[in-house]
């Protein structure tokens, strides 16, 4: 279970590692941020990383022992599924309250961090770096480009710099190094030391005028920072206390009740859903006798993904007034539950029965075919094609001793 887990939510951090590595380069930002961004995504892929890993654990336990006849043998002595589904739902209570925390409390924060540290980012608050072998433009009154940088962004090779006034007149600078310092007496300035370069004053009217320096330090205005607005411009950055104050407060708008609703909703019924899963579980673990079928597998992934999108369609449309809150988001997870209900129902108490029967026979006749297909691929790769005669009994011989 931990394991699916881990490797559900790696899946999906690794995935998005990727553009967090692009947006900051482009932005021009250290890279630890990046490791700081995806802390705060761990809680917004745990809540679907954490029923699935728990559903996978589970279906995988019950496998292990149908496929071992274990099941059989506990069946005989008298142990239903529902008795020994006791340790599985106490496992499943804990990782419910687990998720509730998560997703009503943990998560809005861990979201509104991450979008902090993304505008902090674009603002150039996180100590972007201006791009070597471009041209920087610095609050439209300086260009400033430098060829190459070493000792860690320290030492500047290469600097040329043209900086315009109000009165118009332009300075273009050029020198060989520089160095940029801290300004003391007014953080809102820093100063570019320059070494070993010219100046070219042009003026507007008359001829411009040419110094050549061994050190010049030349004053740049940072730009201001702006301030990140306050956490609840997204429903999804309030906790469910503060969802509810909103969602059914006289006071809020209709568009904030409806946003409030369906966010709320959204994250019970993600909740409420990890209930019935050991049933889900257990209804696709066991195959048919006889069969080593993983289609249960498969199918237990799909279900479980398939409804988390659902339910953030749901959530969507209700978010936009087009559809009840209650009815887009409970309605599908009534449709699943009685679903799963019948599935259990089939496999715990009919004699013989299997949830997902016609589908696995359906899946037997599709894989006979195919190894069919494969063996006489095979066949034709070895035995000449100007005796047919050979192919045919290679292939009944073959039969023959798969029947055996």
């Amino acid at each position: 279970m931990i394991g699916v887990f881990v490797l559900a939510a790696s899946l999906l951090l690794l995935e998005k590692m990727l553009r967090l590595f692009e947006f900051v380069s482009m932005e021009g930002g250290p890279i630890g941020v990046v490791f700081e961004m995806l802390v705060n995504l761990i809680p917004e892929y745990a809540g679907l990383a954490i029923p699935l890993g728990l559903m996978l654990g589970i279906l995988f336990a019950f496998r292990k022992l149908a496929m071992s006849s274990e099941l059989d043998v506990m069946r005989a002595v008298g142990w239903s599924y529902l008795r020994l589904l006791r340790v599985p739902y106490l496992i499943t209570l804990a990782l419910v309250a687990l998720n509730f925390a998560i997703v009503g409390f943990i998560q809005p924060q861990a979201r509104f961090a991450y979008e902090e540290m993304e505008f902090e980012l674009r603002s150039g608050a996180l100590g972007a770096s201006i791009r070597v072998g471009e041209f920087n433009t610095i609050e439209d009154r300086m260009a400033l480009r430098i060829e190459e940088s070493e000792d860690e962004g320290r030492q500047l090779m290469g600097v040329f710099a043209r900086v315009a006034d109000d009165d118009g007149q332009v300075l273009s600078i050029s020198a060989r190094e520089g160095r940029f310092l801290a300004n003391r007496e007014d953080r809102n300035t820093i100063v570019l030391r320059l070494s070993d370069g010219v100046i070219v004053h042009d003026v507007t009217d008359g001829t411009p005028r040419v110094l050549s320096f061994s050190q010049h330090d030349l004053p740049i205005d940072l730009p201001a920072l702006e301030q990140f607005r306050d956490r609840g411009e997204d429903e999804r950055e309030y906790i469910l206390p503060e969802l509810l104050e909103m969602g059914w407060s006289p006071e809020s708008t209709a568009a904030e009740r409806a946003a409030s609703q369906a966010n709320f909703n959204y994250r019970m019924v993600e909740v409420v859903m990890m209930l019935m899963l050991p049933l889900l579980a257990v209804a696709l673990a066991i195959p048919p006798k006889r069969s080593s079928s993983a289609l249960g597998v498969f199918l237990s992934i799909v279900i479980v993904v398939s409804y988390h999108k659902i339910n953030q369609y749901g959530a969507e449309v209700a978010e936009i007034g087009r559809i009840d809150p209650t009815l887009a988001l409970w309605g599908p997870f009534a449709v699943l539950a009685c679903l799963i209900g019948w599935m259990f129902y089939q496999v715990a108490f009919v004699p013989g029965g299997q949830a997902i029967g016609f589908l696995e026979s359906f899946y037997s006749k599709i894989a006979r075919r195919l190894k069919k297909l494969l063996g006489r691929d095979k066949l034709r790769g070895i035995v000449p094609d100007d005796d047919p005669d050979l192919i045919e009994d290679e292939v009944v011989g073959e039969v023959k001793i798969n029947a055996v």
